[in-house]
């Protein structure tokens, strides 16, 4: 018995703990319009050059998650500067900024849906 009240003591310090991590926050197109007002945001498209060329949001600069250099030219951004990234739909960019967290980002938004959800208001 003393084993079982250890044990449920253990969860329910560890239950009260608050693990959140806000470095990667998923946003709806609403929220990365109002980031997008910011000076300070940098927006990537992580698809690839083809995806790119075939339209992309704003003064999106182009770094293709899927190329071999793809690390060190996300290097290049500033890790300090928040930065939103999109994919086509989601699946590459929530890859990145786990793989930006790593390198030491410390702001990211990633667009819910990607691309294909995007519907420009303007």
């Amino acid at each position: 018995m003393k084993k079982v009240f250890y044990f449920l003591a253990i969860i329910l310090c560890f239950s009260c703990v608050d693990s959140k991590d806000d470095t990667i926050q998923l946003v709806t197109q609403e929220e990365m319009e109002l980031l997008l007002k910011q000076d300070q945001v940098q927006l990537v498209d992580v698809r690839t050059v083809r995806e790119y060329e075939s339209g992309f949001i704003g003064n999106a600069q182009n770094i293709d998650f899927l190329s071999a250099d793809f690390e060190n030219q996300i290097k290049v951004l500033d890790k300090s500067r928040p930065v939103i990234i999109y994919c086509h739909s989601g699946k590459r960019s929530a890859r990145c900024a786990k793989k930006m967290k790593n390198l030491g980002f410390t702001k990211i938004y990633d667009l819910a849906g990607g691309y294909s959800k995007w519907n420009p208001s303007n």
